[in-house]
């Protein structure tokens, strides 16, 4: 019976991680969490199938302690958030960049066999050449991208200077069922969600006209648990992405036709840090699993809205 552990496993990405880890027959799962911005709910119809334990990634000692035995750590912990990376960057800096550095010395240490990274697209910055490819350079523009390209290199060192496998996986704008829309750093289609329920316009920050490669969650946690067991990519950074891109106004539009309602967006001004345009190549991690996502955006739309009515 293989052991698996999930930092920031009562999270958005990370409780979908959990879920699909729990396909394994057999599987032993360990949640990690703080609880600071997860939550016990994400978790619920599980709870009885997995162990949570409430810790701090970067409490060595306690990591090294719920490590033992892991097969593979997935390390999907973190402060993700670009602006509140620039208006509050110690946190975010101590939590992303020592967070991660703590969870990779524990899980050498534990005898962990691989590390699965929650990398960020972030990392490419703007770049006039879509889709993004990851030969390109990075170009952070934010503390957070900085801190998430960060754990990429560190990552890489421990592969080759340690030898614990890793494997790093940029996401490309991730929602679906459980993002919290709650924050003023919630990803785009939660707060989109919310505004709908409440009948209200959006604040679109620009001129709407941005593109994102808007992915669904339970295709990047079938990916996750993939990347825990395909052979020969250790030390390898793929893109997480569809391959696909929409602007922000498109998909408020799409919302709109979906939920037949008309509430035309607010515009504001572009935020520092933001960039404008990401799109994923995803030929690498094609070739390398057997990755193909299964949701497209307005499906995922449409199950995203059925889990905000039914839960909020």
């Amino acid at each position: 019976m293989a052991k698996y552990v999930v930092t920031g496993g009562a999270g958005f990405i990370g409780s979908a991680t959990v879920r699909e880890l729990l396909r394994i027959p057999g599987a032993e799962v360990v949640a990690i969490d703080n609880l600071l911005s997860g939550k016990r709910a994400n978790l619920a119809e599980v709870m009885e199938r997995i162990s949570l334990v409430v810790a701090d990634i970067r409490d060595y000692e306690n990591m090294m302690k719920h490590f033992r035995g892991a097969e593979v750590v997935f390390h999907l912990a973190a402060i993700p958030s670009v602006p509140r990376s620039i208006t509050d960057p110690v946190p975010s800096h101590d939590v992303n960049a020592n967070g991660c550095f703590t969870v990779l010395r524990a899980a050498k240490d534990a005898g962990v066999r691989r590390v699965v990274y929650a990398a960020s697209s972030s990392a490419y910055g703007d770049t006039e050449t879509l889709p993004k490819v990851e030969s390109m350079r990075p170009l952070p523009k934010s503390p957070y991208a900085v801190q998430k390209l960060l754990g990429e290199y560190y990552m890489q060192v421990f592969q080759s200077c340690f030898g614990l496998e890793t494997v790093s996986l940029r996401y490309f704008n991730v929602y679906g069922p459980r993002q919290d829309p709650g924050s003023p750093y919630s990803g785009v289609i939660s707060v989109f969600m919310k505004c709908l329920l409440a009948n209200e316009a959006p604040t679109i920050y620009g001129d709407g006209q941005q593109t994102r490669d808007f992915t669904y969650v339970e295709d990047v946690a079938a990916l996750n648990v993939e990347a825990a067991h395909a052979q020969g990519v250790s030390g390898g950074l793929f893109n997480a992405g569809n391959g696909n891109r929409y602007t922000l106004n498109e998909v408020w539009q799409t919302l709109q036709r979906i939920s037949n309602v008309t509430l035309p967006a607010v515009y504001a001004g572009t935020r520092a840090g933001d960039v404008r345009d990401s799109q994923a190549d995803t030929t690498l991690v094609r070739e390398a699993f057997s990755y193909q996502p299964r949701v497209d955006l307005e499906e995922g739309l449409r199950r995203t809205l059925e889990w905000y009515r039914a839960s909020l």
